[in-house]
């Protein structure tokens, strides 16, 4: 098998992506994964090595993709705008021999020390002229097209970098079985994607929910992909009505911005058959004003990076307020108490996930694999209750976790970033909720004796280090961090804290 299988057999006249107004039929993928298929091998990319893209949602991006799996590579999707410190973290982790990147990555590679990732043997620009040392995804164009390379179903496909269930990022090894069990699964609901569909993906491709849903679940049932780089309700609102767009993957903040948009027409989604929300809780009074403004009923699902990543949705029982839908057919799912014992029908337990799609692990770390594997179980991390009728409601998720615009942040990273200050003692930083984001990271600082620092100085440090979600939207200086007896940090009594 090869996940990268999942564009043959489409019409070849059909239009597979639209981006940039360009589109690119069926017929025209085949071709340019084929001949990237060719320009890798010939340029020396093999099964196993690692290929960075740095690319937005674009055509390049998604070529790419499907070409180094397709030679039995192993993608590793990187976010094009973080900064150079977080590259250089990520790239570090995985060794690469290969970097693509595209045109909003190019000023951050830049900046990345290469002698720190010395794995890279290639570096491939998506757009503009080469420089010295690297080439352009036009030249690898110009090779021969090769085939599919035949894998085991458990040959590992992509590296996602996530937060998993605790602690720093890390890399979740996803293999070509797991990600096409899920992408199978969600076939086994009646009113999916279809050929036909037009899909607005506006998720970024380098977070999961894009890549196999957005990306992977509309390919593979022959749906045009609309490719958008940036969210703009306006823009969006325009786009959906001219394409006439029928299934929109979202995250509530997308929702959010749509629900207190008052410019919209009331008919603006009527092409809208499948409007999904997933990556966090979306809250209910916000569904309720999509249904009374649009009539759109939100379908909200539940999954994680691990588990490629879909475990429940709501297409095919139709919305139930607070609910996250039933299990997809193919998984298992209990809820299990602290002793490891299911829980009763109605009380609260952790969410635990069985199945072929869910990952092979942690990339070079079997201690954070065997926290969350055990007898092929995936522990989530996550709190839920199943009612009687078998629908899932989320009530709480992986201690600490913080989750903006649908993307994970552990107060740990930012407190270590803010620690590193010279001006800063200590640091201790949580949740808090937002209008449009669904949460943002706020941070408490106690500063050294006798040091001067401001806000805007210690967010500015933090931008040198992480991406811009993960960094404080509002610091407060505090004289002191609440601990317990044994020194730890008490997070949820940080509120509460005197102010300096």
């Amino acid at each position: 098998m090869n996940l990268a299988d999942m564009i043959e057999g489409h019409v070849d006249d059909r239009v597979a992506l639209i981006s940039r107004n360009r589109d690119t039929t069926y017929g025209e993928l085949r071709d340019q994964v084929g001949r990237l298929r060719g320009g890798l091998t010939k340029a020396g990319v093999r099964q196993g090595d690692r290929v960075a893209i740095m690319c937005g949602n674009n055509r390049y991006f998604v070529i790419t993709y499907l070409a180094t799996i397709g030679v039995g590579a192993i993608a590793v999707p990187l976010n094009p705008s973080s900064p150079a410190h977080e590259l250089e973290e990520e790239l570090g982790a995985v060794e690469p021999t290969t970097v693509v990147v595209g045109p909003t990555a190019l000023a951050s590679w830049r900046r990345v020390d290469r002698s720190v990732v010395p794995s890279i043997e290639r570096v491939v620009i998506a757009e503009g002229d080469a420089d010295e040392g690297t080439t352009t995804i036009a030249d690898l164009l110009e090779s021969e097209p090769v085939p599919l390379v035949d894998v085991e179903p458990d040959h590992l496909a992509v590296l996602i970098f996530t937060s998993g269930t605790a602690g720093r990022s890390k890399a979740a090894m996803l293999s070509h079985g797991n990600l096409a069990a899920n992408i199978e699964q969600g076939h086994s609901v009646a009113d999916r994607t279809r050929a036909g569909d037009v899909v607005y993906a506006v998720l970024p491709l380098f977070h999961i929910f894009g890549l196999n849903v957005a990306l992977g679940v509309s390919l593979s049932v022959g749906a045009t992909v609309l490719l958008v780089q940036r969210f703009d309700p306006a823009t969006a609102v325009q786009s959906i009505v001219q394409r006439q767009v029928t299934v929109v993957p979202g995250a509530p903040p997308m929702w959010i911005a749509f629900s207190h948009f008052d410019e919209v027409p009331s008919d603006a989604f009527a092409s809208v058959r499948l409007p999904l929300s997933g990556a966090s809780r979306l809250a209910p009074a916000v569904a309720d004003r999509m249904e009374a403004k649009f009539g759109l009923s939100i379908l909200e699902g539940y999954g994680l990076t691990e588990a490629s990543p879909v475990v429940t949705n709501s297409i095919e029982s139709g919305r139930r307020a607070g609910s996250v839908g039933r299990v997809l057919g193919g998984q298992e799912v209990r809820l299990v108490d602290d002793d490891g014992n299911d829980v009763p029908v109605g009380d609260a337990g952790e969410i635990w996930v069985k199945g072929p799609n869910v990952f092979l692990g942690y990339w070079n770390d079997q201690d954070a694999t065997d926290r969350v594997l055990v007898d092929g179980w995936l522990r989530t991390g996550d709190v839920g209750v199943v009612d009687e009728d078998g629908f899932l409601y989320l009530v709480d998720r992986a201690k600490d976790l913080i989750i903006v615009s649908g993307f994970n942040v552990f107060p740990a990273e930012v407190e270590e970033v803010l620690n590193s200050h010279p001006a800063v003692a200590e640091a201790g930083v949580l949740g808090v909720p937002h209008p449009h984001d669904g949460e943002a990271v706020k941070a408490y600082v106690v500063l050294e004796s006798g040091s001067t620092a401001d806000e805007d100085q210690l967010v500015e440090h933090c931008l040198d280090y992480l991406a811009r979600y993960k960094c404080p939207s509002k610091i407060v200086f505090v004289d002191r961090l609440p601990r317990n007896a044994a020194g730890k940090l008490i997070r949820r009594e940080l509120e509460g804290t005197i102010l300096a």
